[in-house]
């Protein structure tokens, strides 16, 4: 049925700007937006249902493009140990750290997995994520990562919300595997990429490149592996160091490179270079307390589009709300709100290989949207959390 949405202004960020349409109008056919302008230029036909949006800033929905919301077990006691002084040495060579979300994950059932990932699926969807990619990793062996995987196609299946399927099995060495990482990621190429992709469960390959990870060779071997598959890879990069992964991933057109507090400028060269977008976490860089920005000026100066996620896991992002993952790029990280709600939308849809149809308030895109009632667009990255008064729109069906 075609839907008219009337009486609001629109921050349609097309090009990766506010792009303001002051009392704009919006008609939506099915799932996607038909015509989206001015409400003078209104073109002139039968309107079936007409809401009113009752002076209301229209935005994108918001995508959440780093997530690890599926996981078993609570890490919020290792926080405590670290707040009084516990090195994340000591609380890791004790079993904990991501062993322990590991152990969790592959003791508990896809129904316990699937009402624990829902319940943080949800909190983000209140702040107006229609779009989120959630990744595995907590698993590490090919049964678990498959039962992360189900349940990550389930969330997609039984929630509106929509979900984007990542395979990050190369995310740590699993117990099994110690001091034999070339056999862990051989068994990821040989084994686990080839059977999950097959069984339709992979929209995307990651990997963590880093001194405590994996090496770029060993990443490379899963980014081969994935372009074997035919699967578009991303990749945790200088996060903590910098060993070039992001300079690996612009060679192999990855949709992002992700973190990057430690990155060059010829890093940001070669992304910009390959059109690889760079996804900032600053849940991470503030649960952290890191003091190293990613290259702001150099990431700028070279055009690399930037992405805002919250980077959703137990132990270094225990984040549940992406406007304040907004807020916190612009006071951590220097960005300015109009670069911070791009991030979250037209860019992130970028980093997901989704920015043909999504991100943007534009004709023949899905009608994803949220109606904000706020006074300007930067509010959205103004407001330290709570529940702004809003009405969401997915594949052009008001959502409660």
């Amino acid at each position: 049925m075609k839907t008219l949405w009337q009486n609001c202004h629109a921050a349609t960020m097309a090009q990766g700007v506010y792009s303001i349409i002051e009392d704009a109008a919006i008609v939506t056919q099915g799932e996607h937006i038909q015509w989206i302008g001015p409400r003078a230029e209104l073109p002139l036909g039968d309107y079936p249902a007409v809401n009113d949006l009752k002076g209301a800033w229209v935005t994108p929905g918001l995508i959440d493009c780093h997530t690890h919301a599926v996981f078993g077990g609570n890490r919020s006691g290792e926080f405590e140990q670290r707040l009084q002084g516990v090195s994340y040495a000591d609380i890791a060579a004790a079993g904990g750290g991501i062993a322990s979300t590991v152990r969790a994950t592959r003791a508990a059932s896809e129904d316990e997995l699937f009402a624990s990932a829902a319940k943080r699926l949800k909190s983000l969807m209140r702040d107006g994520v229609t779009t989120v990619e959630i990744k595995s990793g907590y698993g590490l062996d090919l049964p678990s990562e498959r039962k992360m995987l189900r349940v990550i196609r389930r969330l997609g299946g039984e929630l509106p919300v929509s979900v984007r399927s990542t395979c990050l099995a190369a995310h740590a060495l699993p117990p099994e595997y110690k001091d034999r990482a070339d056999d862990y990621i051989e068994h990821i190429c040989a084994e686990m990429l080839p059977a999950l992709a097959a069984e339709g469960l992979v929209d995307a390959v990651d990997a963590f490149c880093e001194y405590l990870a994996f090496s770029p060779e060993q990443v490379e071997r899963v980014f081969l592996t994935a372009q074997r598959l035919g699967l578009p890879v991303k990749l945790h990069a200088e996060q903590l160091s910098s060993l070039h992964g992001s300079s690996l991933a612009a060679r192999y057109q990855a949709l992002s490179a992700d973190h990057l507090e430690f990155m060059t400028e010829d890093d940001a060269m070669a992304m910009a270079e390959s059109g690889t977008v760079a996804v900032l976490l600053p849940g991470a860089f503030y649960f952290l307390r890191e003091t190293r920005l990613p290259p702001m000026d150099a990431l700028r100066k070279h055009g690399v589009k930037i992405a805002v996620a919250s980077d959703l896991n137990p132990g270094t992002s225990p984040a549940l709300s992406l406007r304040l993952m907004l807020n916190m790029a612009c006071t951590c990280l220097r960005l300015t709100p109009e670069e911070a709600l791009a991030g979250a939308t037209i860019h992130a849809a970028q980093a997901l290989g989704m920015a043909q149809t999504h991100g943007s308030l534009e004709a023949g895109k899905v009608a994803d949207f949220v109606a904000w009632h706020i006074d300007r667009p930067a509010d959205l990255s103004y407001w330290l959390g709570g529940d702004l008064e809003k009405r969401v729109v997915r594949h052009g069906v008001e959502i409660d």
